[in-house]
């Protein structure tokens, strides 16, 4: 009798088993429907080391990047040498607008910091940088190009060192090398004590944090747009094109985001030029003067 019981059991166990399985096979056929697709690539950091277009494997290695940068370069001297060019005393719309621009560097930003007199030497120097970081990192949401030439750290650094070596070069001028190097690095007030933890900071500050936070800010604003940029669309074409069933609907989202996205970096393209300058402008005027 207790073999019979057992047999029993072990037949409806079994068959709740079967029950079982046959209840997950049915959800997993549902999810399958739902999310049936070939797979999502999301981007990676590949994204800004592309495929040699020419000298492949050498120091002068071109790529799409570079092919950005210098087609910003010749779309900003163009623009600039038109507006020059056809310059008058009562200016156009072109101008017009290129003089606000010039305007708005100087007054807004060089003789905000600096004062109008101090200002006059740096603002061709400012004004320049501030056009060029502009035009650059505007690229990455101008179709068939959709990459800042200031994503890839190379430009940002260049950028950083120019700035660098200004604010060096005229703080020494002024100074000399032993007057400058004790206005930043022994700030007056200070008991002497706390200069053995003050100096080595402020020496930090001066050669290495300086730079490195000018150009490591632009490139990691530029590469973080890019990155969104790319993931947005890139979900949009795969949940149109790719996914199946109701998980199509998630394009509109993604395609909505991927607008919203592109609005929000042309304003951190703008933001972030306008950062490296301001903060350039600061770092001139700060070389200048006599006490920090």
């Amino acid at each position: 009798m207790r073999i019979i019981a057992l047999e029993g059991a072990v037949h409806a166990a079994v068959a709740e088993a079967g029950d079982a399985a046959a209840h997950d096979d049915s959800s997993s056929g549902f999810f399958g429907w739902l999310f049936k697709s070939d797979g999502f690539h999301a981007p990676s950091i590949s994204e800004f080391y592309p495929d040699p277009i020419f000298f492949a494997g050498t120091v002068f290695e071109f790529n799409r990047i570079e092919l950005v940068r210098v087609i910003a370069v010749i779309i900003m001297i163009t623009i600039f040498a038109l507006v020059a060019r056809s310059a008058k005393i009562i200016p156009g719309r072109g101008q017009a607008a290129v003089e606000m621009v010039l305007d708005f560097v100087r007054v807004q930003i060089v003789e905000e910091v600096m004062g109008k007199e101090r200002a006059k030497r740096f603002v061709p120097f400012l004004t320049t940088l501030f056009i060029a970081i502009v035009f650059f990192n505007i690229t990455g949401v101008v179709p068939l190009l959709n990459i800042a030439g200031t994503s890839l750290i190379g430009l940002p650094i260049v950028m950083a060192l120019w700035v660098y070596v200004m604010y060096l070069t005229v703080g020494i001028k002024k100074h000399g090398l032993g007057g400058y190097l004790k206005a930043n690095l022994f700030p007056p007030g200070v008991p002497k004590a706390i200069y053995l933890l003050l100096t080595p900071i402020e020496a930090l500050q001066v050669f290495v944090l300086r730079p490195a936070t000018l150009a490591l800010r632009l490139a990691a604003n530029m590469i973080a747009g890019h990155l969104l940029l790319v993931l947005s669309f890139a979900a949009t074409q795969y949940f149109f094109f790719e996914a199946t069933g109701a998980l199509k609907a998630a394009g509109v989202i993604s395609l909505a985001a991927g607008f919203g996205f592109t609005l929000f970096e042309i304003f951190v393209a703008l933001l972030q030029a306008y950062v490296f300058v301001m903060l350039s402008s600061v770092y001139l005027n700060m070389s200048l003067e006599e006490e920090h």
